[in-house]
């Protein structure tokens, strides 16, 4: 019986609305401390407006509570709830204890070091040699990280979600549940060579084409056969005994670029993020001042036909037949509007410069506008 079901049939039994919610760990503690000034208890529910908040579990900095919705609850009733509440966390306890499976326990283990290093506000630390041996961390693997995008009532299991990737990957992987709808996936490494032949030409290349080919097939499974839309993180691979904690740290920043500089992107590569990590670090006046030198006003100028357009023109480097291609227009369609563009601009991107410039007003345009 999950969460979901016991606000089911405490709906039914109270005959009013509940809602299963995150609350910030301080709001809830203010909330007990008040409750324990006026009423003297140690309660694990409390009273916030019209509503009565229930203690689930706790996630990271959040608590999960179980909210009922304006319903004034007689002391029986509050009690009959707690008992309830209480009975499925004592379920959960002992299943921890006795039907966890090895694979998670080790998961969990791995999960609570990482949260203590990011509580106590670490940007480097390495794994314990005991939690590095017993989960085969000495040997190289692809750090993924994975972000859902599913309600905050959706339950997703370790062992369901564990065995559609290795479904997947068709190998073993490791997974680690991390804060609230946040998945570590370490791979083999063996994924890059695995059922392709050699290639010539650059090695970091192919190493990066082949991330970004894993990357994309992974994205499509997960958001058809998993519980919706998602989002995915991928670096180089790295020996997680060494730098296990500093690797996830750079995916979640991976993630907040790709979701910050490119709204409706839900595939983030840390090596196609470089430039924008460098104009995060920027603060908000520099940038403001950047795009009234480069556009001076003309900001009219950047409609979404236009924006797409440069978009794919510096995609495709600045090459106007493939652009063209890629744009389903005539070549002297594109001429047209990069032409009215640096009339109503005085950029041209056909120019290195210029089309430098504009990218990089592209990118702060996109950041800036939505604040």
């Amino acid at each position: 019986m999950d969460w979901e079901r016991v606000k089911e049939r405490l709906e039914a039994v109270l005959q009013a609305p509940i809602e299963i919610s995150l609350l910030p760990e301080a709001d809830w503690q203010q909330l007990m401390e008040e409750q324990e000034v006026r009423n003297e208890s140690n309660s694990r529910s409390v009273i916030r407006g019209q509503d009565v908040l229930f203690y689930l579990t706790k996630e990271h900095k959040d608590v999960r509570v179980l909210q009922v919705l304006g319903a004034q609850l007689t002391v029986s009733e509050r009690m009959l709830v707690e008992m309830a509440v209480e009975t499925k966390q004592t379920q959960e306890k002992k299943q921890w204890g006795t039907f966890l499976s090895e694979d998670e326990r080790k998961a969990h283990q791995l999960r609570d070091w990482l949260l203590e290093q990011m509580e106590r506000g670490s940007t480097y630390a390495e794994l314990p040699d005991s939690l590095a041996s017993q989960s085969s961390l000495y040997s190289t693997k692809i750090p993924l990280l994975l972000y859902g995008d599913y309600s905050q009532n959706q339950s997703v299991s370790y062992a369901e979600l564990k065995k559609l990737l290795e479904s997947f990957f068709e190998s073993e992987i490791i997974l680690i549940p991390l804060l609230n709808k946040e998945w570590l996936i370490l791979a083999p490494e063996g994924l890059l060579t695995s059922g392709s032949e050699e290639r010539e030409g650059d090695e970091e290349e192919s190493v990066e084409q082949t991330l970004d080919a894993l990357g994309s097939g992974l994205y499509e499974m997960l958001a058809n056969e998993w519980v919706g839309e998602c989002h995915l993180a991928i670096d180089y691979p790295v020996k997680p005994a060494k730098s296990l904690f500093a690797t996830i740290l750079k995916l979640r920043e991976t993630i907040m670029l790709g979701r910050s500089f490119h709204v409706g992107s839900f595939i983030h590569l840390r090596w196609e993020l470089r430039l924008e990590k460098l104009l995060h670090l920027i603060d908000e006046e520099e940038k403001a001042e950047f795009l009234e030198q480069v556009l001076r006003g003309t900001d009219h100028a950047l409609d979404t036909e236009t924006v797409t357009t440069l978009e794919h023109f510096f995609t495709l480097d600045c090459n106007v037949s493939e652009t063209a291609k890629k744009l389903y227009i005539h070549r002297n369609t594109l001429l047209y509007r990069l032409d009215k563009f640096k009339n109503e601009t005085g950029l041209d991107v056909r120019t290195f410069n210029h089309a430098v410039l504009v990218r990089l007003a592209l990118l702060l345009y996109k950041v800036t506008k939505r604040k």
